[in-house]
């Protein structure tokens, strides 16, 4: 799906990424405004974070968080960790989520992060 672009996500994609991780957790409690605004604020500022989203016609439909976690070891390269790997139901197997992860590391690498880590849960 080359049409889908991937970007950093911005502060106003907070409703759209909470739609999205809905496809991630689909039974887990949704989050109180306050705290979610709170969350996302934190998340977006902390020049650790980067979360990376695909939107397609409009809708964001992929999504991955790469935290970049400084290092004292390695001649004090970081290191990366992407978590929250999710893409809409409607739009799996069209290569949404190999290209946010592919931007993931091109960030990494840019970081000069002597490797990255998938953090992945049962599937």
């Amino acid at each position: 799906m080359k049409e889908a672009i991937i970007r950093r996500a911005t502060e106003h994609d907070l409703p759209e990424v909470l739609s999205l991780y809905r496809h991630l957790h689909p039974h887990e409690a949704r989050l109180e405004t306050s705290t979610a605004e709170r969350v996302w604020s934190t998340l977006l500022r902390s020049g650790f974070m980067t979360v990376i989203v695909a939107q397609a016609a409009k809708q964001l439909v992929s999504s991955c968080t790469l935290a970049i976690v400084p290092n004292l070891s390695r001649g004090g390269r970081s290191y990366g960790v992407i978590e929250n790997v999710v893409t809409h139901a409607d739009y799996r197997k069209r290569g949404l989520g190999r290209r946010v992860l592919a931007h993931a590391l091109d960030i990494a690498s840019q970081a000069d992060c002597y490797k990255v880590h998938l953090a992945t849960g049962s599937k």
